[in-house]
C-alpha cells in the first residue's frame, strides 16, 4: 500500500507557522487493524500540518531479538570471513545509494581530507577521556568505529543518505529535510509549548552530535539558543568546529565538547533540551538507560528530552529485504538490543513524564519528554 507523505512547506532553514491544517488520512481494505500515527507540526503555536505514517503490524522487525531469522543473520555475521565481506558490501551499498540520490559522497569526504581540519583536534579533544567498551566496536564497515578521520570525513554525505532513503520520493534533499528534520524540529517545539510552562529555550544540548548537522538544525529552530554539541569521537568534533567556522555568523553560540554522554560532567539542570539524535542504535541497552538518567539530570525542571531514530514498528524496516538488513546489522553490533528496549519504559523509569512517541518519517520515531516541576 503507497504511503501518502505531505512534506511541510518550505522553510529556508526553519519552518515558518501556518494558520491552515492539512490532513492525511489513509485506510486499507487488507488489513483494518494496522496503526496510523499521526502528528501535528505546529510551528510558533499558530497552526500547522497533519502528517500520517503507516506502523507495520510487528512490534520490531523480524530480523531482530530472538527470532529464527534473526538468529540466522547473527550466525552469518559472526563468521569472520563472511563478515568482512558483508562489510565491504555495506560500505559499498552506502556509497552508491548515495550518489544515485545525486549526493557526492567521494566529493564531499576528498574535501574534508584535503582541507586543515586537522588543527582544531587539539582545541576539542579531551586527553583523558575513558572510552566506554562498547564504543571501541566496528560501526558502519569502519574498524575504526567512528575514532578515525575517514569516519568524520563521511559523516556528512552518509547523513544526506539517511534523509534520501527515507523519504525516497521526495525530489530533492531540501525536500527531503524538511520532512524528516522539520517534522522532528516541530515535535520537539510543540512538546516544548506544551508541556514546558513557557520555559523559555536558552540551552540546548545535541549529545552524540557527530559532525554538528542536527545541532545546527536545532540552532536554525530555535535562534536564540545556546547550543552544546558533545560527542565521544574528537574527529567528527573537530569537523563540526571546522565546518561551524566556515558557515556564516548566527545569532547562536556554539560550544563543542568531547565527553561521554553517560556521565557528561556538565552542571545539573543547565538545559532547556536536550536532543539525542540517531544515537541510540549504536548504543547497548545499558548505555541508553544511563543516557535517559544523564539527560534527567542535566535538564531543568519543565526540560525537554526528545529522542529521534529508526523506529520498531517502522513498516519500511520491518518490510526491508534480507540483503539490506543483513548488511545493516553487520554494520550495527548493538542493533538487537536497541529493537528490545522498551524506550518509553526507560525514559519513564529515569524519572521524566509527559512520554510521547511518534513517526516523524516512515522509517523514524521522535520520542519527547519532560523533566516535571
Amino acid at each position: 500500500m503507497a504511503l501518502c507523505v505531505l512534506p511541510p512547506a518550505k522553510y529556508g532553514n526553519h519552518y515558518h507557522s501556518h494558520s491552515h491544517r492539512t490532513s492525511i488520512t489513509q485506510q486499507t481494505s487488507k488489513n483494518k487493524s494496522a496503526m496510523i500515527v499521526r502528528m501535528t507540526a505546529s510551528s510558533g503555536g499558530t497552526g500547522g500540518q497533519l502528517a500520517s505514517y503507516e506502523e507495520g503490524e510487528l512490534e520490531k522487525p523480524n530480523w531482530t531479538g530472538e527470532t529464527p531469522l534473526s538468529r540466522l543473520v547473527g550466525a552469518l555475521i559472526s563468521f569472520k570471513p563472511l563478515y568482512s565481506l558483508l562489510k565491504l558490501g555495506a560500505r559499498q551499498v552506502f556509497i552508491s545509494t548515495a550518489e544515485k540520490t545525486n549526493v557526492p559522497w567521494r566529493e564531499m569526504t576528498k574535501e574534508i581530507l584535503e582541507s586543515d581540519v586537522y588543527k582544531e583536534m587539539e582545541s576539542v579533544q579531551n586527553m583523558s577521556i575513558t572510552y566506554p567498551d562498547y564504543y571501541l566496536n566496528p560501526f558502519h564497515a569502519y574498524d575504526e568505529g567512528n575514532l578515525s578521520w575517514l569516519a568524520a570525513a563521511e559523516a556528512e554525505a552518509a547523513t544526506m543518505s539517511m534523509v534520501r532513503r527515507a523519504i525516497p520520493d521526495a525530489s530533492s534533499l531540501e525536500e527531503a529535510n524538511e520532512i524528516v528534520r522539520g517534522n522532528w524540529l516541530n515535535a520537539i517545539e510543540q512538546h516544548h509549548q506544551q508541556y514546558s510552562g513557557n520555559l523559555k529555550v536558552r540551552d540546548i544540548l545535541d549529545i552524540g552530535c557527530s559532525i554538528g548537522v542536527s545541532t545546527k538544525f536545532l540552532a536554525d529552530k530555535f535562534p536564540s539558543a545556546k547550543l552544546t554539541g558533545l560527542d565521544l569521537s574528537p574527529y567528527f568534533l573537530a569537523v563540526a568546529k571546522y565546518k561551524e567556522k566556515r558557515r556564516p555568523k548566527s545569532s547562536n553560540s556554539f560550544q563543542w565538547i568531547h565527553a561521554n554522554g553517560e556521565d557528561t560532567g556538565l552542571d545539573s539542570q543547565s538545559f532547556d533540551i536536550v536532543s539525542i539524535s540517531y544515537v541510540l542504535h549504536e548504543c547497548p541497552a545499558r548505555a541508553t538507560i544511563n543516557l535517559a538518567k544523564e539527560a534527567f539530570r542535566l535538564l531543568r525542571p519543565g526540560g525537554t528530552f526528545v529522542v529521534t531514530d529508526n523506529s520498531p514498528k517502522s513498516k519500511k524496516l520491518q518490510e526491508l529485504s534480507p540483503v539490506l538488513f543483513t548488511l545493516m546489522k553487520s554494520t550495527e553490533p548493538f542493533l538487537d538490543e536497541y529493537y528490545l528496549l522498551d524506550l518509553e519504559k526507560t525514559v519513564k523509569e529515569a524519572g521524566f513524564i509527559n512520554v510521547q512517541t511518534i513517526l516523524t518519517d516512515p522509517r523514524h520515531r521522535t520520542l519527547t519528554a519532560t523533566v516535571p516541576y
